[in-house]
């Protein structure tokens, strides 16, 4: 029996295992790069509860292309809440001479306003 061989028709080839000859599938190239927490948020959140979307990225391969927006996007959402929010109440560089651990109590207290936000509106939605 031959190793390797080909279906004309389809152009798919086939390589022999055993007793049976499997197709030679392989998912398109994609490149790699680091991906973000917000990004690593999103791939935990689909691969769990979007099966059919996740599996519909990683075999079209823009999987990872899609978590970088995604990450790209919460990491830009995430500042501007925290300069809107920070500016709205009042904090400033002044605040933060005069009382620092007021300024840390409240800066934390936005930027988990501002994750909830962004976990809400576009890691989770």
């Amino acid at each position: 029996m031959k190793e390797h061989i080909t279906n004309e028709k389809t152009g798919i080839s086939y390589t022999l295992q055993g007793d049976y000859y499997l197709p030679d599938l392989a998912l398109p190239p994609e490149e790699e790069q680091p991906i973000g927490a917000w990004g690593q948020r999103h791939l935990r959140y689909i691969r769990q509860n979007k099966r059919l979307l996740y599996t519909n990225l990683l075999t079209s391969g823009k999987l990872y292309s899609h978590l970088l927006g995604i990450d790209r996007q919460a990491e830009e959402m995430f500042f501007r809440l925290v300069e809107e929010m920070a500016g709205r109440e009042g904090i400033t560089e002044g605040l933060k001479a005069e009382n620092q651990m007021l300024w840390v109590g409240k800066m934390n207290a936005i930027q988990e306003a501002a994750i909830e936000i962004v976990n809400n509106d576009l890691i989770y939605a």
